[in-house]
């Protein structure tokens, strides 16, 4: 279903892939991509995506969705010569490319223009990302699946409505002190935080609704997004479910 939120329009369509419309028509994607979750035609509409780390960089998904003035936002941790997928280098994308660290903030270019008002529709900052080297997201040999400088998160402002998306990692601490009002909150388990976790952590958040993703798409992310809505519900902390994004 479409979920709507203080003037926004929200769609999970899979993984990690998120599609976001203002109003007045300005749509943004985050991790566009991957597993089958844009196959078919879409009508290139995405004013805005952003990509947070390797594993979610699919330049064919951004191909799929982004207009043709999109800008696209993409770590510079980012590098398609270590991916082992075929994936076109981002520098070579057909789009108007923008790498950002790891704790940064940028209006994006196109967005001025998509506005008459004084202030953009967008503003997005990069949030550091990881799972914790003694926490229990790691491999056999201990070794974070995602080690810090890895990727990040995505606080954004869309026409004044903050949205988080935290990318892959766990529920850091630090998360909570950010002001959200929409959490896409990641509760895949095993490779980043579970629902329990995460649902800890919309506690501690406090945001104005949470939307849980990137769970169910594959074996390896399986969870139940009814006992994390549960759960999440029994916090006093409101709660919706997109599960067209999840499959087996």
């Amino acid at each position: 279903m479409t979920v709507r939120h203080d003037g926004l329009t929200v769609e999970w369509l899979g993984y990690a892939t998120v599609r976001i419309e203002t109003r007045d028509g300005y749509v943004v994607y985050l991790d566009p991509g991957r597993y089958g979750v844009l196959d078919g035609e879409y009508p290139k509409d995405g004013d805005l995506v952003c990509v947070t780390h390797d594993h979610h960089y699919d330049s064919d998904g951004i191909e799929r969705v982004a207009a043709q003035d999109a800008t696209v936002v993409v770590y510079e941790g980012v590098d398609a010569t270590g991916i082992d997928r075929d994936v076109v280098p981002v520098e070579e994308i057909d789009r108007h490319a923008v790498r950002i660290g790891e704790e940064e903030h940028l209006v994006p270019p196109n967005a001025d223009a998509a506005t008459s008002g004084a202030t953009p529709p967008v503003d997005v900052w990069s949030v550091p990302t990881h799972n914790e080297p003694d926490g229990p997201h790691t491999d056999a040999d201990g070794e974070p699946y995602h080690p810090e400088g890895f990727g990040v998160g995505y606080r954004l402002s869309i026409d004044g409505v903050s949205v988080f998306w935290p990318g892959d990692g766990d529920a850091l601490d630090g998360f909570a002190e950010l002001d959200v009002s929409l959490f896409l909150a990641n509760i895949g388990g095993n490779v980043v935080s579970d629902r329990h976790e995460s649902a800890d952590l919309a506690e501690a958040m406090d945001p104005d609704l949470v939307l849980p993703v990137h769970y169910d798409t594959f074996d390896l992310l399986a969870a139940d997004g009814e006992a994390f809505a549960a759960d999440v519900a029994s916090r006093s902390v409101p709660v919706v479910l997109d599960e067209r994004g999840a499959h087996e």
